[in-house]
């Protein structure tokens, strides 16, 4: 399923990490490719650099990132470059078998993002996160060649060019805790758009997420929310997307709906069948609040999303050495059955 290798080169480790990842739905294969680079003393100081590069058949992300230690007390700083590419399907793709599936809408983008981030020393249960940073957005189609609208004539971009330009300030807040028989997370995350220049994207994002895990008996009950809403300048691939497997079970990414706003809650529950299988009901359900007509072209309307939807199923987790291999069974409003495979390595 997978191969790791580690070399050292000198004072640097290398990590050549071939993961092939079956996650099947509708007989869909994705096959990726992973290079792990990490330096822990690049200047002697203790600096460390991390290199990290992920290929797929359709998409790419580059990630360096350089940290100078500091005292526990202060503010730990990382300067991150990134550069991505990857389909954009969460909100121009087109829903197809009753939304189970979706499909290429033409639009990719290409991310270039420079910043720095500070991780504020912990207190308590409590970590943050704050972070600056200028990204350049450049969609392009399918043959990899710069666009400035869709397959219907609808511009993909919020300044109208090829390609949208912006400084966002981002903060997070991560509360964790846990016990023998429960745990609760809770995380928020506010992103504002500065700009600094005309044409410059302004906006003001915010997203939440919370979840709760208790024993029940044998089994684990898992339940969690998710939502968000942004305002402001925004550029369509700024929606949310709902639907897929991380979302709501059942739909294609983004089948459910892509809007400003978004609510999705999920509920499973696991229990064990025998040392090495375990059983998995759950639920999903999601909308986008009625704020998907607000989105820059309208793309869920013009893809015919219902807007709302709920996933039901079941599942089972297999456990071996290597790694976990699962699979879920969900039915979504439509009643359409979609199957997803995946598996995991256990260090991931």
């Amino acid at each position: 399923m997978g191969a790791q290798k580690s070399v050292h080169a000198g004072k640097a480790k290398i990590d050549f990490n071939v993961d092939f990842t079956h996650r099947l739905c509708a007989a869909m294969m994705v096959h990726s490719f992973s290079l792990c680079v990490k330096h822990p003393n690049l200047f002697g100081k203790s600096e460390k650099l991390d290199l990290l590069w992920d290929k797929g058949l359709s998409d790419s992300n580059i990630l360096i990132a350089y940290r100078k230690p500091r005292p526990e007390w202060l503010a730990q700083h990382s300067f991150v470059f990134q550069h991505s590419i990857s389909p954009e399907v969460g909100i121009h793709g087109v829903p197809a078998d009753n939304f189970s599936k979706t499909g290429s809408g033409g639009v990719n983008l290409c991310r270039f993002s420079a910043g720095l981030d500070l991780d504020e020393p912990g207190t308590s249960n409590w970590t943050t996160k704050t972070s600056i940073k200028f990204e350049h957005v450049r969609p392009v189609n399918d043959d990899g060649r710069s666009i400035s609208r869709d397959l219907h004539g609808y511009s993909v971009t919020s300044s109208g060019n090829f390609h949208d330009n912006m400084v966002v300030l981002k903060q997070e807040s991560r509360f964790a805790k846990a016990n023998d028989h429960s745990f609760t997370r809770f995380s928020l995350q506010i992103e504002q758009g500065i700009p600094l220049m005309s044409k410059w994207l302004i906006f003001n994002r915010f997203k939440f997420a919370a979840s709760k895990g208790v024993k029940v008996g044998p089994g684990f009950l898992l339940a969690s929310v998710t939502g968000g809403s942004i305002v402001g300048d925004i550029a369509p691939y700024q929606a949310f997307a709902i639907g897929g497997v991380g979302s709501v079970r059942g739909y294609g990414e983004g089948a459910v709906g892509s809007g400003r706003s978004c609510l999705v809650a999920n509920t499973q529950l696991t229990f064990p069948m025998n040392q090495m299988l375990d059983g998995v009901l759950f639920c999903d359900c999601g909308t986008d609040l009625g704020s998907g007509r607000y989105v820059p072209g309208n793309p869920g309307l013009r893809h015919g999303k219902p807007g709302a939807g709920v996933g039901v199923g079941y599942g089972a987790r297999l456990k071996f050495p290597m790694g976990h291999f699962q699979v879920d069974y969900a039915l979504n409003s439509y009643h359409q059955k979609t199957i997803y495979f995946a598996f995991s390595n256990v260090a991931s």
